[in-house]
C-alpha cells in the first residue's frame, strides 16, 4: 500500500481537505454580515462547508485505504474531485447570497481559497496511477 506512488497522492488530497480546518477562505478587516462576524470566513461559519470537507478528507482516506479494489478506488477519487469543485462553488453562493452585507472593498483572500485546486490534483494524480497500475495489471494478465 504505501510502495504506491497513488498512495501518496490521495494521502495529500486527504492532508489538503484537513487544511480547510486551519485556514480561511478570505479575511476581512471589518465585522461584517453573518460570515465576516469574526472577520474570517472559514468553512467553521457553515455547516454545510463543514460537510462536504469532512466528505471530502474521508474520500480520500477511502481511496486511499481501498488499494485492492482499483475500480472503487477510482470511483472514490472521481468523488474527491467533485467535492473538490462543489466546496469552493458552495462557498461562493453563501457568499454571495449574504453579498448586500458585505463590503467587498475589505476582503483579502485567504490560502484556503487555493486549497480545492490542490486537492484537485492530489486526487486526479491519484487516478492517474491507479489507471496506470491497472493497465499493468491487464497486460500481465495477457501474457499469462
Amino acid at each position: 500500500m504505501i510502495q504506491r506512488i497513488q498512495t501518496v497522492f490521495y494521502f495529500l488530497a486527504s492532508t489538503s481537505f484537513g487544511g480547510f480546518f486551519a485556514l480561511p477562505f478570505a479575511t476581512s478587516s471589518q465585522n461584517q454580515g453573518s460570515f465576516f462576524s469574526d472577520g474570517i470566513y472559514n468553512i467553521n461559519d457553515n455547516v454545510a462547508l463543514i460537510l462536504v470537507t469532512v466528505a471530502g478528507i474521508i474520500a480520500g482516506i477511502a481511496a486511499l485505504c481501498l488499494y485492492n479494489n482499483r475500480n472503487l478506488q477510482k470511483r472514490i477519487g472521481t468523488l474527491g474531485i467533485v467535492l473538490s469543485v462543489l466546496l469552493p462553488v458552495l462557498a461562493a453562493l453563501l457568499v454571495f447570497k449574504e453579498a448586500s452585507n458585505i463590503s467587498t472593498d475589505n476582503l483579502n483572500d485567504g490560502l484556503g481559497l487555493y486549497l480545492p485546486l490542490l486537492s484537485i490534483i492530489f486526487f486526479a494524480l491519484g487516478n492517474r496511477y491507479v489507471n496506470k497500475d491497472d493497465k499493468i495489471v491487464k497486460s500481465m494478465d495477457r501474457l499469462r
